[in-house]
C-alpha cells in the first residue's frame, strides 16, 4: 500500500496544489493529513475545500482548533494569534463544519497518526529525543505519524537509544524495526529549506521517501499581505522558517 502524508497546510493554496500535482504522478493508494489545514495563510477555504476532497484521512491541528473557538489565541505568539482570529471570521461554515468532524490522532493500517504527539496530540513538539521516545514508547505501530513541528523527521529507537533526526528533501528510509516519521509541513516549512513538504510511504515495501515541491512562494506572499494579515508571515515563508 502506498500512501501520500501531508500536514501543516496553513491555508498556503498554491503549496497544497503544487504537492496534490506531485502526490497525483505517483499514484498512491490514499492520502492523509496531520492537520493544521488553516491558520497563518490567507486561503483557508479553498484549503479546507481542497484537503477534504483529495483526502481519506485527516486530523484536526492546534491552528483549527483556535480558528474554530476551541483553544485560546491567548496560547500563540502575536502573529499567530492576528492569524487566528482572521482565520476563524473568514471560514465559512461549510469549512467549520468539516473541520469540527475531525479528530487530534487515528489508528489506520498499522499506522498511528497523531497532529503532535501520543503524549499530547495537540501541543506538544516533536523535537527532542525524550519527546520521541515518549511517544514511541506509549505508541505500538511499527509506523508513527506527526506533524506540528514543521520539520520533516525520521526517528527511531536503537536498544532505548533515539536515532535518526531531520529528513531533508530526497531523503530515503529503511523502516525495519518501528519508526516515527514528520513529513514536514505543505505551507510553512521550518528546517531552511522553502518548498512544500510531503512524504511517501510504502507500507509493503516498508520504505519512507521524504519529498520538496518548489511552488510560487511570492503569489502566497502577496495574498497574505493583501489580507492584512502580519507581514512575518509572508516573509519567513521565502526563507523557510
Amino acid at each position: 500500500m502506498r500512501v501520500a502524508v501531508i500536514s501543516d497546510v496553513h491555508a498556503n493554496l498554491h503549496a497544497l496544489e503544487a504537492v496534490l500535482r506531485a502526490i497525483d504522478g505517483e499514484k498512491v493508494d490514499a492520502l492523509w493529513c496531520l492537520g493544521d489545514t488553516v491558520g497563518y495563510g490567507a486561503q483557508p477555504n479553498e484549503c479546507c475545500e481542497a484537503v477534504h476532497e483529495h483526502t481519506d484521512l485527516c486530523l484536526i491541528g492546534n491552528h483549527d482548533l483556535v480558528a474554530l473557538g476551541e483553544l485560546s489565541v491567548n496560547d500563540f505568539n502575536d502573529e499567530a494569534a492576528a492569524a487566528a482570529v482572521w482565520t476563524s471570521e473568514a471560514l465559512t461554515r461549510s469549512s467549520e463544519s468539516w473541520l469540527r468532524g475531525l479528530s487530534s490522532k487515528a489508528e489506520i493500517d498499522g499506522a498511528q497518526l497523531f497532529h503532535a504527539s501520543a503524549r499530547d496530540p495537540v501541543w506538544e513538539y516533536i523535537l527532542t529525543g525524550e519527546a520521541a521516545r515518549a511517544t514511541l514508547e506509549l505508541t505500538s505501530a511499527p509506523v508513527v505519524l506527526v506533524g506540528h513541528s514543521h520539520v520533516a523527521l525520521a526517528l527511531t529507537l536503537d536498544d532505548g537509544n533515539v536515532l535518526g533526526g531531520v529528513a531533508p528533501g530526497g531523503a530515503h528510509v529503511e523502516l525495519a524495526g518501528r519508526w516515527l516519521l514528520n513529513p514536514g509541513s505543505v505551507g510553512q516549512p521550518r528546517d531552511g529549506d522553502p518548498r512544500a513538504a510531503w512524504l511517501l510511504l510504502d507500507l509493503d515495501r516498508n520504505v519512507a521517501d521524504f519529498r520538496r515541491v518548489s511552488y510560487p512562494v511570492e503569489q502566497t506572499q502577496a495574498e497574505i499581505r493583501k489580507a492584512g494579515l502580519p507581514r512575518l508571515l509572508a516573509e519567513r515563508l521565502a526563507r523557510g522558517e
